[in-house]
């Protein structure tokens, strides 16, 4: 039997309105190549501002975490697998998938 359980998080302001806590996404990020194969990734964006970029693995450990001032991310030093990379920039973030092989 599997059992899926949706989380949803909510805030509470200080004037008692209750937000939904939203990860807005950044304006046209693209990811490429994923998979990964030659140990670089390219994060590119709209505006192409200073990204603080997070790389956890399938534990949650934190494994890369640096600011990408360019468009190419070198991730030569991770191991083949399934990891999660957390991009911020400006005010804004995102999450995906990332798999290297």
């Amino acid at each position: 039997m599997m059992l899926f359980i949706s989380v949803s998080s909510y805030a509470q302001s200080n004037d008692g309105i209750v937000v939904k806590n939203t990860t807005e996404n950044i304006e046209g990020l693209t990811i490429f190549p994923n998979p990964v194969n030659n140990g670089k990734v390219y994060i590119n964006t709209k505006y192409n501002l200073a990204k603080n970029i997070e790389i956890f693995d399938v534990l949650g450990k934190k494994v890369v975490s640096q600011v990408l001032y360019g468009k190419e991310l070198k991730i030569q030093d991770l191991n083949p697998g399934v990891y999660i990379l957390k991009i911020k920039e400006g005010k804004l973030s995102a999450t995906r998938k990332l798999v290297v092989r």
